[in-house]
């Protein structure tokens, strides 16, 4: 990772088995994590591979999401499935807590 950075927020991960993980650099001092983003941290591990962390956004904290330690060199397709099915997870909770606040609203609640 280039200096000054402490990770990079996940902006979209493809379905596809072999397709793109897109992510930004996240420079020190940064914010913490919007409800929903995951922040991926890299380095090299201490023997061979990479040593790769994901951290999730949630309302109130961030929280320890996985973990890959001595990742082989080709590491986001290892863990872009966890990566997509917790992206498709987060999305589909907001809508139903955006769909339950409008019923809620609508109710007169």
């Amino acid at each position: 990772m280039p200096h000054g950075v402490h990770g990079a927020l996940v902006q979209r991960v493809s379905a596809r088995p072999e397709g793109p993980l897109d992510v930004t650099w996240l420079v020190t001092g940064t914010a913490r994590l919007p409800l929903g983003r995951i922040r991926l941290h890299w380095e090299p591990a201490s023997l061979t591979g990479w040593d790769v962390t994901a951290h999730l956004g949630l309302a109130t904290t961030e929280v320890h999401l996985a973990s890959w330690p001595a990742a082989p060199d080709d590491w986001p397709h290892l863990v872009r499935p966890t990566l997509h099915e917790v992206t498709g997870l987060c999305a589909a909770l907001t809508f139903a807590t955006d769909a339950l606040d409008l019923s809620n609203r609508l109710a007169g609640v």
